[in-house]
C-alpha cells in the first residue's frame, strides 16, 4: 500500500510506519520527532474514497448512479469498498489498501447474544437491536436495487449480508467527515490515515482542504521518535465509541446516555402542545443526551411541563407559544414533572442487567477478559447507569426544593428568598411587577434575566388577571 500512495503524491510516508502496539493494536508509529501543529502527513484527493469517486469509476459508477432512489453515501461506500475488494485486477492501489483492512470488526452489531446481554437496559443495546434489524432490511432493499439488476458487478457470493455488516462498519469506524464551506459535507476514508488510533490527550488534527481536496494530519502534540501517533475523534462517549469504532475508554468522562420523550398523538390536547414544543425548539418525539457534566439538561424539563400542562394552563400558555423559554409554570406542575422524572429514571435503571455495583465488582475482579467483547459492554452499562443515577439524584434534589418551596409557601418553613438570576439571598430584593412572583435583586438582574422570563411572565400575568376576573 505505501509504495502505491507514494506514486500517487502522498507525503509524509518516509517519516512513518505501521505498527502493533500492546494496547492498541494496529496503529502508526513516528520514526522522527514532530512539534505540535506540525504537519504529519498529507493525502491528495486522487486516493481518497468518496462518492465522487465512486460515482466517477468507469466499470461500477454507472450501476451505483442508477440505483433509485439514490444509496446513502454510507451505502455506496460500504458497496464500492466490496466492488474493489471482489475485483481480481484493475484495481491494485485501492485494492491494496482493502488487503490492509481489518478482517473482522468488534462493533456491536458483531456481539453474541450473552456478549450484549451485559448491556441490557442501556441505549446502546436498543440501538444495536434496532440496527440489526435494519441493516437486514437495507441489505434486502440493496438486493432489489442494485445487486441483484447487476450481478455481473456484484457476485452473491462476495456481496453477502456478512460482507455487507463488514463494509458499513469499515465505513463507520474510518471515515471522516468534514464541512464544507457551502453548508454541505463530506464523508471519506482516507489510506494509510485510517489507521491512526483516538486518544483524547491529542488535539483535534485532521484538516481537510476544500480548495485542493486533500487530507491533512498534524501533530496533535509533541511527538518523539517511536511514538504512536493519534488523531482525536472527539468528545465520544463509549456507547457511541462500541458502537461505531468497536472499543471503549474505561471512566470515559463523556460517558452519556439517549433518553427518548414521547408523547401519543392520540394523548388529550396533543395539537396545542405539540405547538409548544416546537416552539421550544423540541418535537413530540426528542431524543435528549444526558452526560456526566449536564445530566439534566433543560430541555427535558421544558418538554415535560409542556406534555403535563393540564387544559387551564394551556389556555395561557399558548397565546405566547413564539415564546420558546419556558421556565417553571406551577408548583403543581412541577412537582408532578420532577415525580415522573424520578420514576422514570428509576425504572430505566431498574431494567439494566447487571445493577452498578456488581459490575464494579466484577470488573475489578477481573471477571471479564480485558479487551473482549464482554468486558466493553460491561463499561457502557457502568457508564450508562453513573449518568442515570446522577439524573435522577439531581431531580430528586429539585423535587426536594420544590416541595421545600411550597412548605415555605404555607408557612411551614423559613427560607430567604432569592435573585431569579444572580441568586443572592442577603439583598433587598424586588419583585417582577408584571407577574408579581419573581424577584430580583436589582435592575441589571431583571433585564438580564427577561428573556428567559418574559413567556412565563406574560402566562403568570394573564392567569392571575383571569382569577381576579
Amino acid at each position: 500500500m505505501e509504495s502505491w500512495l507514494k506514486q500517487s503524491g502522498v507525503s509524509g510516508l518516509d517519516d512513518l510506519e505501521l505498527a502493533d502496539f500492546s494496547d492498541t493494536g494496529r496503529g502508526v508509529r513516528t520514526l522522527r520527532r514532530f512539534e505540535e501543529g506540525e504537519k504529519i502527513l498529507t493525502i491528495p484527493h486522487g486516493v481518497l474514497w468518496t462518492v465522487k469517486h465512486a460515482y466517477a469509476d468507469p466499470v461500477v459508477g454507472p450501476s451505483l448512479l442508477s440505483a433509485r432512489p439514490p444509496l446513502s453515501v454510507d451505502d455506496t461506500l460500504a458497496t464500492y469498498i466490496l466492488f474493489v475488494r471482489s475485483r481480481g485486477s484493475g484495481y491494485d492501489g485501492l485494492g491494496s489498501h482493502v488487503a490492509a483492512l481489518p478482517a473482522s470488526y468488534t462493533s456491536s452489531i458483531f456481539f453474541a447474544e450473552a456478549e450484549l446481554e451485559i448491556c441490557a437496559g442501556t441505549s446502546l443495546y436498543t440501538t444495536t437491536k434496532q440496527l440489526d434489524q435494519q441493516i437486514e432490511v437495507d441489505y434486502k432493499e440493496l438486493v432489489v436495487r442494485l445487486f441483484g439488476r447487476h450481478q455481473e458487478l456484484f457476485p452473491r457470493d462476495k456481496f453477502t449480508i456478512e460482507d455487507y455488516k463488514w463494509a458499513l462498519c469499515t465505513v463507520w469506524s474510518r471515515a471522516m467527515d468534514f464541512k464544507l464551506g457551502d453548508g454541505d459535507s463530506i464523508r471519506l476514508l482516507a489510506p494509510f490515515a485510517d489507521m491512526l488510533n483516538h486518544s483524547s490527550e491529542v488535539e483535534q488534527c485532521h484538516v481537510y482542504d476544500v480548495l485542493s481536496g486533500n487530507l491533512s494530519i498534524l501533530a496533535g502534540k509533541n511527538y518523539e521518535p517511536g511514538d504512536q501517533v493519534f488523531i482525536n475523534y472527539g468528545p465520544v462517549p463509549n456507547n457511541r465509541l462500541l458502537r461505531l469504532y468497536g472499543f471503549v475508554v474505561p471512566g470515559n468522562p463523556n460517558d452519556s446516555y439517549d433518553l427518548v420523550l414521547a408523547t401519543h398523538p392520540m394523548a388529550p390536547f396533543f395539537e396545542q402542545k405539540h405547538k409548544l414544543w416546537v416552539s421550544a425548539g423540541l418535537d413530540s418525539t426528542s431524543t435528549v443526551s444526558l452526560t456526566l457534566t449536564d445530566p439534566l439538561p433543560s430541555s427535558i424539563l421544558r418538554y415535560l411541563r409542556i406534555q403535563r400542562l393540564n387544559e387551564s394552563d394551556l389556555a395561557v400558555m399558548v397565546p405566547h407559544q413564539s415564546d420558546a423559554a419556558f421556565e417553571k409554570i406551577s408548583d403543581s406542575n412541577e412537582v408532578e414533572v420532577l415525580r415522573f422524572l424520578v420514576e422514570s429514571i428509576s425504572s430505566l435503571l431498574d431494567g439494566f442487567g447487571t445493577q452498578l455495583e456488581k459490575l464494579e465488582e466484577q470488573l475489578a475482579e477481573g471477571f471479564y477478559t480485558p479487551e473482549g467483547n464482554a468486558w466493553s459492554a460491561a463499561h457502557v452499562s457502568l457508564g450508562e447507569q453513573r449518568v442515570l443515577r446522577l439524573t435522577r439524584k439531581t431531580a430528586e434534589d429539585l423535587l426536594a426544593a420544590v416541595e421545600t418551596g411550597i412548605g415555605n409557601k404555607r408557612g411551614l418553613l423559613s427560607t430567604p428568598a432569592q435573585c431569579a438570576k444572580c441568586k443572592k439571598v442577603s439583598v433587598q430584593l424586588m419583585r417582577c411587577g408584571r407577574c408579581n412572583e419573581v424577584k430580583y435583586c436589582g435592575r441589571a438582574c431583571q433585564v438580564a434575566h427577561f428573556k428567559e422570563h418574559k413567556a412565563i411572565c406574560r402566562a403568570i400575568a394573564a392567569k392571575n388577571g383571569s382569577k381576579r376576573d
